[in-house]
């Protein structure tokens, strides 16, 4: 069993089954900790397919320099969620605090965008 980069005890049962596609994010909260995990993972075609084609980068290249170490959610409602994610880069730790918007798509839940700070 591996620990899921989102806080859960098992990657394969949390975050891994959607990343596979096994199954889809059932609330904007499950969907953001898969986007995070994936963001840890590297995982750039799981973030292009769960991104709101309306709002998605052209380039979603990950920084080789930052590593994911934590993920906080402080909130959320039926379609946002507010989280802190902190992440290890060549300057040192940080966090990125956001409120994320989600919306249904083709019956998914889907990455909008959100606001940082």
């Amino acid at each position: 069993m591996t620990a899921c980069p989102c806080g859960s005890a098992d990657y394969d049962a949390c975050c891994g089954a959607l990343h596979r596609g096994a199954r889809d994010a059932a609330t904007p909260d499950e969907l953001m900790r898969s986007r995070y995990s994936a963001f840890a993972k590297g995982d750039e075609f799981y973030l292009a397919r769960t991104w709101h084609p309306r709002t998605r980068p052209a380039d979603l290249s990950m920084d080789p320099s930052l590593r994911w170490t934590g993920l906080t959610i402080l909130a959320s409602t039926d379609d946002t969620v507010d989280f802190v994610a902190h992440y290890v880069d060549a300057d040192g730790a940080g966090s990125l605090r956001e409120h994320s918007r989600f919306a249904r798509r083709a019956g998914r839940w889907v990455y909008v965008d959100g606001d940082v700070g």
